[in-house]
This record gives structure tokens, sequence and C-alpha cells, in this order.
């Protein structure tokens, strides 16, 4: 219900502009275009709600038909608000421009300034309607060009990493990254098998997976994770819970994890490669659930000849991680922002938004991630796979 609250009022609130600005100002009173355009509004605002809604309380098969238009206009509401927003000031302008003569009081000398300036009606109307149409093609453009990226498939991004303490037999060791898959109405086994393709094909020594992998119960979207069970690596597939995790019941997630053969790290590691300390903590969502991050209890028994590789869904926890003397963390959460102005925003949060970027001593790796959460769109942010390539400073 709060979520619902934190996000239906300035939902509400946008529909109120797109009202004014789309329908009250390009239409004039008491007509049957007046009344279409408000009847419209009103019906996206109860479709998004829906996809907001509904999508929660039914199986993906079903949900997906309320997520698909719902979460669409929520991008193209959001780009519409911004579009229009912008237009604000030369609409203005214009309006001021095209304002009818004023009409004088007097005459010669005892005249004075006009008393009034009423614009004209039609051309009020014109430029209304102009800024309205320019506004829906320019987010149109925009939320579709998004649809490509967030559909599209995810960027395979090659990073290096140099790390002091790692051996030269191990340089080169490579990491498969991947984050927030967001399995869900929107995203289903078509969109795993595309990953694990894609993974497979770098023959990578060991797959990370950083959390969200979905939204929705073992039940709901087993399916569409089994084919997890196809990837490969010389080390073997791991797993830590992100913040969605805890949404769709994490303890059955992390049993079918383990039956698919992904190994969860929960706040524990262990050595791979005779010479690489691998450690997982979980989310700091877990705290609600008595179940958050302990890395007293994760890096406990370490070899601290050993450089450490942790695996924590969120960024933000690079400070304790660099006070327990981590080398590299890898994260996702972020979605690089997503959706442009957002990335604005991310560092309020986390200390990165996207890329590799160091804390004190600690190398913090932030992936985009594979999928997305809400609108099937990507702006400035698309979506990666990275691989981590470790190189030794030997």
């Amino acid at each position: 219900m709060i979520f619902l609250l934190l996000l239906g009022v300035p939902v509400a609130l946008g529909h109120l502009y797109l009202w004014r600005r789309l329908v009250v100002d390009t239409t004039r009173p008491r007509t049957l275009a007046r009344r279409i355009g408000t009847v419209a509004i009103i019906g996206a605002f109860l479709m998004l709600m829906s996809a907001l809604v509904v999508t929660r309380r039914v199986p993906p098969e079903y949900g997906k038909f309320f997520a698909w238009p719902g979460f669409i206009w929520l991008a193209v509401l959001f780009y519409l608000a911004i579009a229009l927003g912008i237009a604000e000031i030369p609409r203005r302008i214009l309006l001021k421009r095209v304002a009818a003569a004023p009409v004088p009081v007097g005459v010669g000398a005892e005249a004075v300034e006009p008393v009034e300036v009423v614009p004209d009606p039609s051309r009020r109307l014109f430029i209304a309607r102009s800024v309205a149409i320019g506004s829906g093609v320019a987010a149109g453009g925009v939320v579709g060009y998004g649809m490509t990226q967030a559909l599209g498939d995810p960027q395979l991004l090659n990073v290096p990493v140099t790390m002091d303490k790692l051996r030269p037999s191990l340089s080169g060791f490579r990491i498969a990254v991947v984050s927030d898959i967001h399995l869900g109405p929107l995203l289903g086994r078509s969109h795993t098998e595309r990953i694990v393709r894609m993974i497979n094909e770098q023959e990578a020594d060991l797959v990370a997976i950083v959390g969200d992998l979905v939204d929705g119960t073992v039940a709901e979207l087993g399916e569409a994770a089994a084919p997890l069970r196809d990837l490969v690596s010389k080390q073997g597939s791991f797993f830590v819970t992100g913040n969605h995790e805890y949404f769709s019941g994490h303890e059955q997630w992390i049993a079918e994890l383990e039956r698919l053969g992904v190994n969860p790290l929960r706040n524990e590691g262990l050595t791979v490669a005779g010479g690489i300390e691998l450690v997982g903590v979980n989310d700091v969502t877990g705290k609600t659930y008595d179940d958050g991050p302990d890395f007293g209890r994760a890096l406990a028994g370490r070899d601290r000849n050993n450089p450490v590789v942790l695996l924590s869904h969120q960024p933000v926890q690079v400070t304790d991680a660099s006070s327990h003397g981590v080398d590299l963390q890898l994260s996702g959460h972020t979605h690089g922002g997503q959706m442009a102005p957002f990335n604005l925003f991310v560092p309020l949060q986390q200390p990165s938004t996207a890329g590799l970027s160091k804390v004190d001593n600690t190398w913090l790796y932030t992936s985009r991630g594979a999928g997305f959460w809400g609108p099937p769109v990507r702006v400035g942010a698309p979506p990666d796979i990275t691989m981590i390539e470790l190189r030794s400073a030997g």
C-alpha cells in the first residue's frame, strides 16, 4: 500500500498535467473531443494502476496482458511530461506574441495603456495542438528507441581489473557477471535462454549472478528460470540475493537455484581456482527478513594472501566491503538509471551508477543489468553482461 501510494500520487498528478496540456488546452469547452480526451486520460491512469496492482496478484501468463500496455504507458507518460515541461517556456512566449492587439482607453493626450490583452482563440489552439503533437512525437520516439534497447540483446562488455594479490598464474581469470535479469510478466524463458547462450559463448571461468533474478514465485517462474541449469563454466555458477528475491519468496528460490546447479552464497565464501576467495553476502533488504548481510561470517577463515572477490547486489555495501579488506565487489541493482534522467538521481542512494570505480582500496564494478523493472524501456542505459578479467599486478 505504501508503494502504491508513493507511486500513485505522482502518477495521478502526471495524468492531471497531461489532461490540462493535451485535452483542455487543445479542445474547445463542452465538445465531444474534450469528453473523449478526458475519458482517455482516465482510462490510461486506470490501465497503469492495473499494471502495478494486478500483475502482483495473478500468474505472469495473465499479468502480461496488464503489464505490457500499462508499463509502456508509464514510460510514455514520463517522457511526455518531460517534453511538455521543456515546451512550457516557448509555448508561453508564442502565446504572448499572438495576443490580440490591445484596446486603448481614451484618445490623444488622454490615451492610456491597454487595459487587457486577449489572445486569439484560434491561434491559441493552434499553438497548444502543435506543442501536444510535437511532444507526443518526441516521447513516442524516445520510448520506441528505449524498447529496442531493453528488449534487444544485452551488450557484452569486457572489463579488466588489476589486483595486487592475484597470482601471476591466475592472471586472465574471467568472471561473467550478470545482474537484474528480472524474470516476470514481461521477461520469460526466452530471455533466460538468451543470457545463458551469451555467457556460455564466452567460456568464462566463473559465472556470478548478483541478484534480482525474479519478480515472482518459483511456482510462477520456475520454468522461466530453468535454462540456468545449462550454464557452463570451469569453476561453477554462483548467486546472491537481491531485494526482489525477498519480495518473491527467497527461501524457495534459494532451493530452486541449488536444484538448477547455481550455488547460492548466503554470507559465505570459498576458495576457487586455488587462489581467489569468492564471497557472497545477502542483500541489505534481507535485514527485514532476519536474513541480512553478515561480512564477518562471510569472510571468516579466508586466506589473507588471496584476493577477495565479493558478490553483493547493491553497490552501497562497498563501504563495509572496503572496511573488511575486499579487493573487488561485483554488484548490480541500479540498472544504470534505466531511463534517463533517472541516472542523475542514482548517486543520491548508491556510490556508483554503472561501470568500474574505486572506493578506498576496493574496486567496485556495477552492472547495468540484463533485464528491466517496470517499463520495457532503457534510455541511456543499455542492458549488459560483463566479462571481468582479473589481471595480476606482478
